[in-house]
């Protein structure tokens, strides 16, 4: 999506816990541990995924998108699909999305990652890359452009 930023990845993390699962560390019962409301938004909003799970290998993750945001009221917390995801994106100005794998068979489940959406995201690429300092005004740079165009703004006064 276009406006997507602030990315975390929680892939390191993932490869953690299957680690400390593989060395009895911890049973599958703490990690196959999906809520009856996960599984139902795995089932009825979730994006489904080639991949296998890491736990069963029987069956394919679902992708479940979470968001949350002052902007979203009573929605917040919900799960919604990618379509939905793509047109809050252009009408809200900022929300986080979580998405989590669920595997609707062992109950796998787990915080794949997190980033922010919405029109905000839009402002730094309308403006053409002319950067802004902490006034909004656009930041003039060292460089020989940078000054053109400050004294075309100048001169334009």
């Amino acid at each position: 999506m276009r406006t997507q930023r602030q990315v975390v990845d929680y892939s390191l993390r993932k490869r953690a816990v299957l680690r400390e699962l593989l060395t009895s560390r911890v049973s599958t019962h703490d990690v196959c541990d999906a809520s009856p409301y996960l599984k139902n938004a795995a089932r009825f909003h979730g994006e489904p995924t080639e991949e296998r799970c890491p736990i069963c290998r029987s069956e394919n993750l679902v992708h479940v998108h979470y968001i949350y945001g002052d902007e979203l009221k009573q929605s917040a917390g919900q799960a919604r699909n990618l379509a939905e995801l793509s047109v809050l994106a252009m009408t809200l100005r900022e929300f986080q999305v979580f998405v989590v794998e669920v595997c609707l068979g062992c109950e796998w489940n787990h915080l794949v990652e997190q980033f922010l959406l919405g029109r905000d995201g839009l402002a730094g690429g309308a403006e053409g890359g002319v950067e802004q300092d902490a006034a909004g005004s656009p930041a003039a740079s060292a460089t020989g452009a940078g000054s053109a165009a400050r004294r075309r703004r100048e001169a334009q006064r």
